[in-house]
């Protein structure tokens, strides 16, 4: 009997992302149309200037080094055009997040950005309202955000037409892709600071809105100093010295999986567990699951052990967390070099939700000596 031919079928390659939690929306997902017009249920895009484009023509380099100036180390500690008398501020928490009423960011002097600088250092995250940010020429929105360090382009995300060194979060009117992540995913939650697979991640950054869903699309940040100040003194002189791979390898990997771009391609780079604030002298953890991958010089399993207790006391950490809900001409200005944040994707109604970022890069992480701290129960 002669042998029968079979065909063999070459099994579907599926990208695995790993820890990598895709939250983004692309190109697949985007209707021109319904954005620029709208439709019988939902409204056109408010801000169209700033809807996002794809351009696989945009390609740059290997980042160079940058000699970064902090300037929270030239600020006037007393805040006299952050918090003067004319000014409402409303903390969220202890430790975590302030909302600022009566500044209006585009007004500030160079000393009042470097205010800016220091006393989102010490907040962590800062809420302004009531802000004309979104309406300023971006060209000028550029110009406000070059004064904290060197613009960071995205390699993966959309940006408006001309500006790549705006990275636009976007989800499109009628667009329930998110609800995709739900079918692998128990969470939407992903927690990470951004793009610190670069060798100098960002530090001062800023969050402003377009379009929100009427309920839902909150932003919630976590304190990695508070995070860091809650171990053990023995853990803490542990972390020290260690150093982990953070990688933008998957997320190039997911934006080619999902048809959009990849502007540069993906590096690693080794940063401190425990980093130093340059201008408050804070240390904080700096591990995030979105990028962090391994720890040097540790085994897989002593590894990966090590940073998942490092992640979960970050994520359950709601002590040391604040919750931040969008309104209308809001900046949120944080600091990425002491906190990580997610995008909270609750809504379901297929509502846009639609902010841009602009991304100042700062110092490569730097590590300083451990010094025991004193510890009170109530921190």
């Amino acid at each position: 009997m002669a042998p029968v031919a079979l065909e063999t079928q070459k099994p579907e390659v599926v990208f695995n992302p790993g820890q990598y939690k895709e939250q983004t929306a692309g190109p697949k997902t985007y209707v021109k149309k319904i954005e620029e017009e709208g439709t019988e249920d939902l409204p056109a895009a408010a801000y169209q200037n700033y809807l996002p484009t794809w351009n696989p023509n945009q390609k740059y380099p290997p980042l160079k080094h940058f000699t970064h100036e902090e300037h929270g180390l030239d600020a006037d500690k007393t805040f006299p055009e952050l918090l003067n008398s004319s000014v409402e501020k409303e903390d969220l928490t202890p430790t975590i997040g302030s909302i600022i009423r009566g500044v209006q960011l585009s007004n500030l002097t160079s000393a009042g950005k470097d205010q800016l600088a220091l006393l989102t250092a010490q907040r962590k995250v800062l809420v302004f309202r009531d802000q004309d940010f979104a309406d300023l020429p971006i060209h000028k929105a550029l110009e406000f955000g070059a004064y904290f360090g060197r613009h960071h382009i995205h390699p993966a995300s959309g940006s408006p037409e001309g500006y790549p060194e705006i990275h636009l979060v976007h989800r499109g009117a009628g667009d329930k892709s998110s609800q995709q992540l739900l079918e692998q995913r128990t969470s939407t939650v992903a927690w990470h600071s951004d793009v610190t697979y670069e060798q100098q991640p960002p530090g001062t950054t800023f969050l402003y809105i377009f379009d929100k869903p009427t309920t839902g699309g909150d932003t919630i940040f976590v304190d990695q100093v508070t995070a860091y100040r809650r171990l053990s003194p023995g853990f803490q002189e542990r972390l020290h010295g260690l150093k982990a791979v953070h990688s933008g390898i998957e997320q190039a990997e997911a934006s080619r999986a999902r048809g959009s771009i990849v502007r540069r391609e993906p590096v690693t780079s080794e940063h401190p567990i425990v980093r130093t604030h340059p201008a408050t002298g804070e240390k904080a953890l700096f591990v995030n699951p979105q990028f962090t991958r391994y720890i040097v010089g540790y085994k897989k399993e002593e590894s990966d052990m090590l940073l998942k207790f490092l992640y979960d006391h970050i994520a359950f950490g709601a002590d040391f967390q604040a919750r931040v809900k969008w309104q209308a001409k809001t900046v949120i200005v944080w600091d990425n070099r002491v906190t990580c944040h997610s995008a909270i994707l609750d809504w379901v109604n297929g509502q846009r939700r639609h902010l841009a970022r602009i991304t100042p890069q700062a110092e490569r992480p730097f590590e300083t000596k451990y010094v025991a701290e004193e510890h009170s129960d109530d921190e």
